[in-house]
């Protein structure tokens, strides 16, 4: 655990200035790429370990993203760095006005399970460009990876720099908070704990970036391209043994073509996972057994018409498809956060609608059509953070696009320039000559009401 004395040297570190020039950023944007790519047959072994992860689906979902967003940072930090032009009213004239980023100072970074690496060390990178000092959690359930990432980062910043602090997050993280004011808390994991963790910053104002859960719907319409859309259904909901964040949730298709599509869904899953996913070469586990406990406990919700298979001792549960449930089931209650994909049906889109209403603000949001305007009616009418049309969860993997929740699945954003933004504070500047100073701004203010209504409007 991080002690003051640590933290507050840190402090000391960033007060120095020595964080802020451009070269000092780019220096160890670099040692980061270096040691990431040294490292990186560890990094399988330890995701391996964790979660099962081959390293194809690790470099995919790991990994790769991890270097897309240092590589972006590195072509672009100079840009990002420069002072912004902004506009001048009339009254300030001939002023100019200007925009400086700026690194916010000391900041924590809390890191999940589920995608131990990249959602833990993508925001590092992005507050290590701002000119940050950052404190780094990784998850205490993903512990070969958090021991490989402890490695890295020891041997390539100094503590007082970038510090990973391991152990029981409930306990670490909340004694952490108490006892020393960060300028930023970036938490990625579950709602309850962002929750926990927002509450704990607002005593101190301390600004937050969550990014939560929720239940993600993914709706199918009628005129859907239904082949493509069950193999990228399948793709984004039993990936990572379906324990991502912004895996379909549950699924809402037309009745005309609900047969149809479970069909598909079947011949994919079947086609992706084999006849065996307990032994299939990429196919990963759940994480621990408190969550194979509960993930199990869904299976007698409804019909299951496809998978159900389940080793404890392996923590393998197979993909599987749950048909003829209740919206009031359990499994409807809270995010699934496994391969247990829930079906419903509906006829008129204000009847998807309802059920959707019933979990509001997903984190994401997917809805297959072939029409334009069907499309746009669905974007309209869901609020949700990062979302695709006839695609699941490949949002997140695009850096150009800013990802995040809204509302209750989370606040702020990050990826790409959203990740340098997220740990920068701009400051407003404005800068005004000597050589022209009217009297009108001056007081005695009396018969100069027209003049500032002209120039103030």
């Amino acid at each position: 655990m991080a002690d003051i004395s640590s933290l507050s040297q840190m402090r000391r570190f960033f007060d120095s200035g020595v964080t802020r020039p451009y070269a000092f950023r780019k220096q160890q944007l670099l040692a980061f790429k270096s040691a990431l790519n040294k490292y990186e047959k560890e990094i399988y072994e330890a995701l391996y370990a964790d979660l099962k992860k081959v390293p194809e689906e690790s470099w995919f979902t790991e990994n790769g993203l991890l270097m897309q967003e240092i590589n972006y940072a590195l072509k672009n930090l100079r840009e990002w760095m420069q002072p912004e032009r902004a506009g001048t009213n009339l009254i300030n004239l001939p002023s100019s006005s200007y925009l400086y980023p700026s690194p916010k100072g000391v900041v924590l970074v809390i890191g999940p399970w589920n995608f131990p690496l990249q959602l833990l060390l993508i925001p590092v990178a992005g507050a290590i460009a701002a000119g940050n000092c950052v404190v780094v959690k990784p998850s205490e359930f993903a512990p070969a990876t958090g021991a490989v990432i402890e490695k890295i980062i020891g041997e390539i910043f100094s503590n007082e720099y970038v510090m990973v602090v391991q152990g029981d997050g409930a306990a670490v993280v909340p004694t952490m908070m108490s006892n020393f004011r960060f300028d930023h808390v970036f938490y990625t994991g579950s709602i309850p704990v962002g929750k926990a963790i927002y509450q704990l910053a607002a005593k101190d104002l301390v600004p937050v970036t969550l990014e939560l859960g929720g239940k993600d719907p993914c709706v199918v319409e009628s005129d859907a391209n239904l082949r493509v859309a069950a193999k990228r259904i399948a793709l984004g909901k039993f990936s990572n043994a379906g324990q991502m964040c912004v895996s379909p949730d549950y699924l809402l298709v037309h009745s005309s073509v609900k047969d149809k599509l479970l069909n598909y869904l079947k011949e994919y899953t079947q086609k992706f996972y084999g006849e065996n996913p307990a032994e299939t070469y990429g196919y990963d586990k759940i994480i621990n057994e408190k969550r194979f406990d509960r993930l199990i406990s869904y299976l007698n919700q409804g019909r299951i018409v496809f998978g159900g298979k389940h080793d404890r001792e392996k923590l393998f549960i197979s993909p599987t498809i749950i048909d003829e449930l209740s919206p009031e089931a359990p499994v409807m209650q809270e995010e699934i956060f496994g391969p247990i994909l829930p079906v419903f049906t509906f006829s008129s889109k204000e009847e998807a609608l309802s059920l959707i209403n019933r979990h509001p603000d997903p984190l994401s949001f997917y809805v297959f059509t072939g029409s334009k305007k069907k499309e746009e009616e669905w974007l309209s009418a869901v609020q949700f953070g990062a979302g695709c049309v006839n695609n699941t969860a490949m949002q997140f993997t695009n850096h150009h696009l800013p990802f995040g929740g809204v509302g209750q699945s989370g606040i702020g954003a990050y990826h790409g320039k959203n990740s340098f933004d997220v740990f920068t504070h701009r400051k407003s500047v404005m800068k005004t000559p000597t050589w022209f100073d009217p009297a009108i701004k001056y007081p005695p203010l009396k018969g100069k009401l027209k003049l500032l209504k002209f120039f103030i409007k």
